[in-house]
């Protein structure tokens, strides 16, 4: 396990290694450190014809938020040993075990002040993916190395363009409740984006007719 410490001490808060390494070692999990996934910080799959419990989470993630992301799947390997999939995956089973997880660590004096104040409001409502809440987000990205090519949805004008890491292009379109409906450029089909996702601005410059040029 000192090994496994180690190694985890480069993700997360070096307080909060030794925690986590037994979690692992006592469940028996197959813990993975991913590569970056535009959809998703970590993720849960139970037990499948006899194999482990199976977590993994992105490698570029920053401490804070590589540790809450993988309190949050260990939360879903506790409430599918308790209930299997008998209940919600983010219902109040799972809510109160992310709160009973994440419990210890907030005394460890490892969180900065701001994100240890979202954490413990988050922690009123827990919700499916820190993304959603978006004190908590706040609180998490700001301890990301900064990119200067990004920007949130909400700071892009209505019907601006922007792509993803994978290169896909988008246009932004109007707000739907709390998220925007953006239309992929290649395909026509429409996703709904959280308005503090980062993306890539676009720059499209218009295409101006004949007559316009004529008369300039």
């Amino acid at each position: 396990m000192p090994n496994l410490s180690n190694t985890l001490s480069s993700y997360i808060p070096q307080g909060a290694a030794p925690i986590i390494a037994k979690w692992i070692q006592d469940s028996g999990c197959q813990f993975h450190i991913s590569k970056p996934r535009v959809t998703k910080l970590g993720d849960y799959r139970a037990p499948f014809k006899g194999g482990p419990h199976r977590i993994s989470v992105n490698h570029d993630l920053n401490p804070y938020a590589f540790l809450v992301t993988t309190i949050h799947e260990f939360a879903h390997l506790r409430t599918w040993l308790q209930h299997k999939s008998c209940v919600k995956p983010h219902g109040e089973e799972w809510k109160n075990n992310f709160k009973d997880l994440i419990m210890p660590f907030l005394s460890l004096n490892i969180f900065p002040q701001d994100v240890l104040k979202a954490i413990i409001q988050y922690m009123n409502n827990p919700a499916a993916s820190s993304c959603t809440d978006i004190n908590l987000y706040q609180a998490l990205r700001s301890y990301d190395k900064k990119s200067t090519n990004t920007l949130t949805i909400e700071a892009l004008d209505e019907n601006s363009h922007f792509y993803l890491k994978g290169g896909r292009i988008f246009q932004k379109g109007k707000k739907l409740r709390k998220r925007f409906l953006c239309t992929e450029i290649s395909t026509g089909k429409e996703y709904l984006f959280s308005p503090i996702a980062e993306v890539y601005p676009i720059q499209i410059e218009p295409i101006q007719s004949n007559e316009t040029e004529r008369a300039s």
